[in-house]
């Protein structure tokens, strides 16, 4: 179990739709171990798998001390009325825009064991459910943003010093 580097902006895997996992072995378990250890440290709500820098469909959340895994995650259901929600990513450092996201979310997916798991949930559980899945799909959250938004975002990337 390893807290990994997080992948940043720039890097092809975060632009890169990710396989589903086929099977569950040893390989995955690892990947399981270190998702989660990654999520843990303060301040962080989720961290996908192609963040630490494997293509598959794969995350790990930290909601309120509520610290998970979902395997081949996804968003099956969101409802509520879209609204702009300040929003970062750990790929993107130093940057905070409003997104767009829907108040509720609902992922499903499977666990080590192939059973099924649903995560449903309002507020910040939505917001990185809705998050991490577009991570699996190749999506950063600047994609999300407006025009306006996004050439801001592009602009202190571009300005930041670890770009």
């Amino acid at each position: 179990m390893a807290v990994r580097s997080i992948r940043l902006f720039g890097d092809p895997v975060l632009r890169s739709a990710c396989a589903p996992i086929d099977t569950i072995d040893e390989g995955t378990h690892a990947l399981v171990r270190d998702l989660v250890a990654t999520v843990e440290p303060p301040g962080r709500a989720g961290v996908a798998a192609p963040q630490i820098g494997v293509g598959l469909r794969a995350f790990s959340y930290n909601i309120d001390g509520d610290i998970g895994y979902v395997l081949n995650p996804v968003l099956a259901e969101v409802s509520g009325e879209p609204t702009a929600i300040g929003e970062g990513c750990l790929s993107v450092p130093g940057l905070w825009h409003d997104t767009v996201r829907y108040p509720h979310a609902k992922v499903v997916g499977i666990d080590l064991d192939g059973r099924p798991v649903v995560l449903e949930g309002d507020g910040l559980l939505a917001q990185a459910l809705q998050h991490e899945t577009d991570h699996l799909d190749g999506t950063l959250y600047i994609d999300r943003l407006t025009a306006e938004g996004r050439r801001a975002a592009m602009r202190q990337i571009r300005e930041s010093d670890w770009f």
